[in-house]
């Protein structure tokens, strides 16, 4: 069993910046990708960056390249989602998750990953 659990989410202004963090606990002897993805009201749940096992490669949504980065910290099973130049569009809830073992590489799909964190909101006024 693996938890993973979100923090870092609030209130800003649009321009400004939010980082936030997903630390896994439990059963987390193997290294797999991980990603953070979103879901705003009344919208589908969509991929917003993902990461590979080592760190190596990356992935980000064409609306937050340039915007945001995704790291993670292997030795605190921790990663990290550092949101800049906010936009009230990516107003939302946001969720870390932990691939499945069999995906390589930077996956992308929702039934790519197994465990998910609850969430935490971010909210970017106009």
């Amino acid at each position: 069993q693996v938890q993973l659990v979100e923090s870092g989410g609030g209130l800003v202004q649009a321009g400004g910046s939010l980082r936030l963090s997903c630390t896994a606990s439990g059963r987390t002897l193997s290294t797999v990708a991980m990603g953070w993805f979103r879901q705003a009201p009344g919208k589908e749940r969509e991929i917003v960056a993902s990461i590979s096992r080592s760190g190596g490669s990356t992935y980000y949504q064409d609306s937050v390249k340039g915007r945001f980065t995704i790291s993670r910290d292997n030795a605190k099973n921790t990663v990290y989602l550092q949101m800049n130049s906010l936009k009230p569009e990516d107003t939302g809830v946001y969720r870390c998750a932990r691939a499945r073992t069999t995906p390589w590489g930077t996956p992308s799909l929702t039934y790519e990953y197994e465990y998910w964190g609850q969430g935490t909101q971010v909210t970017v006024a106009s």
